[in-house]
């Protein structure tokens, strides 16, 4: 009898101990564990070991919550990083590709990001204000972004008509604050801004063709040979907007 049930214990014992990896398994399905984690310091020892001719690799790694404002991140690798609630205020990114980066949250204010590159990226409820994306290509979903005074004439937030099998891959300006912005000559051709705020923003001679900007304010905004050939501007305010643009009825 003794040796049935020490024999059974040892059973049961080894069916707990063989079931426990796959319940564990389960449990951390949702988790990233293998993204590196990097600290301030180590970020800045990378950073210290760049050139021109081999920029900082920062790809897929997890950068969330650090405090990396005053870096110098220029022509950096940060495809598919992790920057969530990160801090680059006053960072320099010039020319930085962040294609595929998180960055909710992140906070950009006075950073430099003129040339970077920011395709697919999720900047929901970031903050750029001050920043220059000057020339920067910003195919990217900036949602409830602040971005107030934000130097952005020239930049490209068209849509990417060559692969739209996984959808459109465009400018997203949905609710951002663009108060006192520059968009001057910015390319904004089937980007989306609704319910933005544009008060006060430049917009001379930018690209808004097709622009899905309903709901959107202008109030104040200088719309100066802007293009805005089948926009969608349903219930957008433009009654107050400065300048003549070409293709629009007010």
């Amino acid at each position: 009898m003794r040796k049935f049930v020490g024999t059974l214990g040892r059973t049961l014992l080894a069916s707990m101990l063989m079931a426990a990896p796959a319940a564990a398994q389960g449990m951390m399905s949702g988790l990233d564990l293998t993204s590196p984690r990097m600290s301030r310091a180590e970020v800045e020892a990378l950073l210290d070991q760049a050139t021109p001719d081999k920029p900082a690799d920062l790809s897929r790694k997890a950068l969330n919550g650090l405090d990396l404002s005053g870096l110098n991140f220029d022509g950096a690798d940060m495809t598919s990083a992790y920057l969530n609630g990160t801090n680059f205020s006053g960072a320099s990114l010039v020319g930085a590709k962040l294609d595929q980066a998180w960055g909710l949250k992140a906070v950009f204010t006075k950073a430099n990001l003129s040339g970077a590159n920011l395709f697919q990226a999720q900047m929901i409820d970031a903050n750029f204000d001050g920043a220059d994306l000057s020339g920067a290509r910003l195919a990217s979903d900036f949602t409830r972004a602040s971005m107030v005074g934000a130097n952005m004439s020239g930049a490209d937030f068209s849509a990417d008509m060559r692969n739209q099998s996984m959808g459109m891959m465009r400018g997203v300006l949905n609710s951002v604050d663009a108060t006192g912005a520059d968009f001057s000559g910015a390319n904004l051709s089937r980007a989306a801004g609704e319910f933005a705020n544009f008060t006060d923003a430049s917009f001379e001679g930018a690209d808004m063709r097709r622009m899905e900007a309903a709901g959107a304010k202008f109030d104040g905004a200088n719309i100066e040979g802007a293009d805005f050939a089948d926009a969608d501007l349903q219930s957008a305010r433009l009654d107050e907007a400065r300048g003549t643009a070409k293709n629009l009825k007010r």
